[in-house]
């Protein structure tokens, strides 16, 4: 296969529809289409074909003799190097069945098209200088967003957001490594150049904007997959009810039976523009079947994973037990990093007066028990361990808690947690400016590139040659320029675009 064939591919989604789109890029794409396309019962010459503007015409099979007619059409032609792929590019728009679509292929093909390749249009963008490789990638995200942050953020990069922040870091840390080059030349003279305070300088600057990207990653990463929301709880606390509360349909199986639920069940659910990964958990208890005590175990695994953990108690059980199911939660969910949002489920089998003290008498009980012997709780609760998560020991920890209340098989309460959960998300604003690395790829190399950075800074501290310094310098150039395919590999190639579909 080479660049420079003619490729074709229906660019518009698989199956029946009422159009579809047929795209064509390459150096014969004009006389290709032109063979098989009759406007107003005519054949066009080439030299007539006007760029940009669609034509109402029809395609036909040329080779047999009454040259049967396939479909009324609109074909548009897109002059080089002001199309999507800086190539020849014609687009026919057909009817949307599946024959018709499969037919003006084959015609193509017959005329010396090939099919194209996943990705191969935006591929051909990238290498004749249409879209870097973060624009490409962009491009594959916007077709795959799913809510109006992940669309925005993918927009911004595909605007070049990104790569103009990554361009500005590349074009200093060039003109460093220039200057630390340049030593080399002169190091018999042992002539120094670069000014080292400036270099100090633009190193903290170019690290402090590199930290501030790789750590953009866990919410890029969030919105782009789905922001974790973990459901825990005891068993029959009412946790797969709430799920299919949130999603508006029957998910997960609820059942009075405890244990129903023995391995972790997750969907998605857009809340205000956000995409949330709601998680629902085994319910925690103590058991000697297996199964069951795996699911748990992965129960404790997804709190530790969730962003937002939400508690859910049974506000019919003794107040005892209300206390050990929460201590059980409390103690795997750090607080300086995750969200936990504790609610009493059941409340329309509470009488009022208990749902009006139960806060109150919940802080007592867990004050004075706490006071008496924390370590009755197995460990859960030492001033040890929460010290070490929050800052706080557990007394200070009591004496913030708070409690809501929700019938799971109410929708206004439903709607009232949907609510909190959004208000509960640290995200930043998104809007046309805003810049979150989404991409695992992006966020390696720029980790690496930040470890190249930090290598100089030591290598500077403990005064190290100019030649070793360049070489750090030009490994974080190298890494930075992975990101827009300023330097690359074949195989990074195949592997970014084997993932788009086809006709894109």
């Amino acid at each position: 296969m080479s660049k420079y064939d003619t490729i074709c591919a229906v660019s518009t989604a698989q199956g029946t529809g009422a159009i579809a789109v047929i795209r064509l890029s390459g150096k014969e794409s004009f006389p290709t289409v032109l063979h098989i396309f009759k406007r107003k019962g005519e054949l066009m010459d080439i030299k007539d074909v006007e760029p940009y503007k669609a034509y109402y015409g029809e395609i036909f099979d040329p080779i047999p003799d009454d040259k049967p007619l396939i479909d009324e059409v609109l074909v548009t032609f897109f002059k080089a190097p002001h199309s999507y792929t800086g190539e020849d590019s014609v687009e026919i728009s057909c009817h949307g069945s599946e024959y018709v679509q499969q037919k003006v292929l084959e015609l193509l093909v017959v005329r010396g098209c090939r099919l194209a390749e996943p990705g191969e249009f935006s591929k051909r963008a990238y290498i004749n200088g249409k879209l870097d490789l973060a624009q490409a990638e962009a491009v594959a995200d916007l077709i795959a967003s799913q809510n109006a942050a992940e669309h925005q953020i993918a927009v911004n990069q595909l605007k070049g957001g990104f790569s103009g922040e990554l361009q500005e870091l590349r074009s200093q840390l060039v003109d460093l490594t220039s200057l630390l080059e340049l030593e080399l030349d002169f190091s018999e003279e042992d002539v120094e150049f670069a000014d080292r305070s400036k270099l100090y300088e633009l190193l903290d600057k170019a690290l402090k904007h590199i930290g501030k990207l790789t750590d953009s990653f866990h919410m890029g990463n969030a919105i782009k997959n789905g922001i974790p929301v973990a459901i825990v709880g005891e068993t029959n606390t009412g946790k797969s009810t709430l799920l299919n509360a949130i999603l508006g349909e029957d998910r997960a199986i609820v059942s009075d039976i405890d244990g129903t639920t023995r391995d972790t069940i997750e969907e998605t659910f857009t809340i205000d523009g956000l995409t949330y990964r709601f998680i629902d958990t085994a319910g925690i208890r103590q058991t000697s079947e297996t199964i069951e005590k795996i699911g748990i175990e992965r129960t404790f695994k997804k709190i530790s994973e969730a962003d937002i953990v939400i508690a859910l108690l049974d506000g019919t059980k003794p107040l005892k037990q209300i206390f050990k199911a929460w201590s059980n939660i409390v103690s795997h969910v750090n607080v300086l990093t995750q969200e936990l949002l504790v609610y009493v489920n059941k409340k329309d089998a509470m009488d009022a007066g208990t749902m009006f003290s139960l806060n109150d008498d919940f802080i007592d009980y867990m004050k004075s028990d706490y006071e008496k012997n924390i370590e009755k709780h197995g460990g859960y609760m030492t001033d040890e361990y929460c010290y070490s998560i929050t800052g706080m020991d557990l007394y200070d920890i009591l004496s913030i808690l708070t409690f809501s209340y929700i019938s799971a098989k109410n929708p206004e309460d439903v709607d009232d947690l949907k609510s909190n959960i959004r208000r509960k998300t640290n995200t930043p604003k998104i809007d046309g400016n805003t810049v979150l690395v989404t991409n695992i790829r992006h966020f390696e190399a720029l980790t690496h590139a930040k470890e190249s950075l930090e290598a100089v800074r030591k290598g500077m501290d403990d005064k190290l040659s100019a030649d070793l310094l360049a070489e750090d310098l030009r490994q974080a150039l190298y890494h930075i320029g992975s990101i827009t395919g300023e330097v690359t590999s074949r195989d990074v190639l195949n592997n970014i675009f084997g993932r788009f579909c086809i006709g894109k």
